[in-house]
């Protein structure tokens, strides 16, 4: 193999590398990952059998199919999670609910593993949020002020719940005599609340 052939090989694994993780941040892929590796053992402990010596030991239960059903469930929502981003919420949910259920159904989730596993990663494709663009979030940020500007800093201003906004005051100067809302409606001035 030549150099030129090394070089090229080595820009194209840097390329599918960085692909791969633009892919990964693009989507709850930890979660997905966590959640279809907490199936398989779900799925594949109650048919399996333990030899030990001359002795088989089975370890199958009375609800065998349901175990597999869970344990095929928890996998799918696992790739679900992986290609169907929007979802994410849905499958994590279930995937909580799968594995709380196959407590009961599946020598107890897999021997704990497969349920410790599908609830984290459940847990984590529900708490994950798409990040932005680069770009977006260059606008996004407010620009430098000019140091030599003798103004008031302005409050800030929290996004809430469901896009409200509202403006916090508190950390500036206190001249200001104008009242302000906090977070929860209540009028006062430099953030503290008055007595009604």
């Amino acid at each position: 193999m030549s150099a030129e052939a090394q070089a090229g090989l080595g820009d194209r694994l840097g390329r599918m590398r960085q692909s791969f993780r633009e892919w990964r941040w693009e989507r709850p892929y930890w979660g997905g990952l966590l959640t279809l590796l907490g199936g398989i053992p779900i799925m594949y402990l109650p048919y399996a059998n333990l030899t030990l010596g001359t002795m088989t030991i089975r370890m199958a239960t009375t609800a065998g199919a349901g175990s597999l059903i869970i344990g095929v469930l928890l996998v799918v929502l696992g790739l679900t999670m992986w290609f169907q981003k929007h979802s994410r919420v849905f499958a994590g949910v279930a995937a909580i609910l799968l594995a709380l259920v196959s407590l009961v159904v599946s020598n107890f989730g897999g021997f704990l593993f497969g349920f410790l596993l599908a609830l984290i990663g459940g847990g984590l494709a529900i708490s994950w949020a798409p990040g932005k663009p680069q770009a977006e979030a260059a606008q996004d940020e407010p620009s430098a002020e000019d140091p030599d500007d003798d103004e008031a800093p302005s409050p800030a201003v929290v996004r809430g719940v469901a896009g409200a906004t509202y403006s916090v005051s508190g950390g500036g100067s206190s001249s200001s005599s104008e009242p302000t809302t906090d977070l929860f409606g209540n009028e006062g001035t430099s953030g503290r609340h008055r007595a009604r």
